[in-house]
């Protein structure tokens, strides 16, 4: 049994008895109007990241490929896109920090922030979301949701072992007020608007 696993089984072991259920979610009017899609786009600017329309013709992500073809390593944990870094054989969370760009879809949106879910299966490593230099996102918009109250009434929050909210770039200023963006995680945050 590994420390872990002795861990939660002590945690287990000890629980006291009884069923305690998690508090009610308040349901507060919305910060923002019925147009989501402009309103994650506006937040979502503020915070440092921003939307990559949708490419005319054929291939809606052409624009997206033109981006990866400028990167040496590039990871992509969907099918609208092949990596060369393969998530699935990655053996350590940090084999990914030579990672230039990733390419992940988020499970849903928020409009209120401009924030994107992941969870583990989004992710499968979920280091890449931090490693990368650059994350590109593809967002259905009909995945957005217009409150921190109603994303946290989705079902991922309850089915996933791991799920992080991502609200633009890294970023951090110091005492005078300089904003860097990829001071902790990745440089920048691109949205792409594209249905499952």
């Amino acid at each position: 049994m590994t420390s872990r696993e002795a861990t939660l089984t002590a945690i287990r072991a000890n629980r006291p008895k009884g069923d305690f259920p998690l508090p009610p979610i308040p349901a507060f009017a919305p910060l923002v109007g019925e147009d989501l899609v402009a309103e994650f786009g506006e937040r979502l600017k503020r915070m440092g990241g921003r939307i990559e329309p949708v490419a005319e013709g054929n291939d809606p992500l052409a624009g997206i490929r033109e981006r990866l073809a400028g990167a040496k390593i590039f990871a992509s944990a969907v099918p609208e896109v092949a990596g060369n870094r393969d998530l699935t054989s990655v053996a350590k969370p940090g084999d990914l920090e030579d990672v230039d760009i990733a390419v992940v879809r988020a499970a849903f949106g928020i409009a209120e922030s401009g924030s994107v879910l992941f969870t583990q299966a989004e992710l499968i490593v979920n280091s890449v979301a931090y490693l990368a230099q650059h994350l590109i996102v593809l967002l259905d918009p009909a995945d957005l949701v217009d409150t921190v109250q109603s994303a946290y009434r989705r079902p991922e929050f309850g089915r996933s072992a791991y799920a992080v909210l991502h609200t633009g770039p890294s970023a951090t200023a110091d005492i005078e007020g300089v904003l860097i963006h990829g001071a902790q995680g990745v440089r920048s945050l691109t949205v792409v608007m594209l249905p499952r």
